[in-house]
């Protein structure tokens, strides 16, 4: 079994440049690679860069898989509910009245599992910046929010889920007002 890994302390006063230049003087010296604190913490950053690119990955697919819910949930809603928008439309409710109804009705859900989203969030992230990582690793970060991706994520998921209950719900509003309630008979 060979060491691959030795980490060398340096007394407070001495210059680290000559340690390492004296390093470098040993018959193999050549061979070495050497790394201050600094490199070692860059390098360190890159890996985790590449390992959260996997997380933003899996975010996108879980908004997309989200929003493909949020149709589905919506379509099963405008079918079971056909009936009752026969009796609107039987009674003067227009056709984008009842679609804004369901635009709404989808935005606010949307805006609960958003807001759910951000406190949960917000709080698993306060636990794992302030207790996991100095218990541990031993080391601290400093917490920032990117707000202006965060809002802008936010708002892109209540439009997309406010179109999709839309275009969910055309086909059930699309049915003969009167054969839709026809069928409740």
């Amino acid at each position: 079994m060979s060491a691959t890994d030795v980490a060398v302390s340096v007394a407070r006063n001495v210059n680290v440049e000559r340690v390492i230049a004296g390093l470098r003087t040993l018959p193999f010296g050549a061979a070495l690679e050497i790394s201050q604190p600094g490199d070692i913490r860059a390098h360190t950053l890159v890996i985790f860069d590449r390992s959260f690119a996997v997380t933003y990955l899996l975010e996108a697919v879980a908004i997309v898989l989200g929003l493909f819910g949020v149709a589905a949930t919506f379509s099963a809603q405008t079918l079971a509910r056909a009936r009752e928008f026969g009796m609107l439309r039987h009674v003067g409710v227009t056709r984008s009245q009842i679609l804004a109804i369901l635009a709404l009705e989808g935005g606010m859900l949307t805006a609960c599992g958003i807001a759910v989203g951000f406190v949960f969030g917000f709080a698993i992230s306060l636990i794992l910046v302030f207790v996991v990582n100095p218990q541990s690793f031993h080391w601290t970060m400093s917490l920032h929010v990117p707000w202006i991706i965060l809002g802008t994520v936010a708002a892109v998921m209540l439009a997309s889920a406010c179109t999709m209950a839309v275009v969910a719900g055309r086909g059930a509003v699309s049915v003969d007002a009167v054969r839709a309630v026809k069928e409740d008979w």
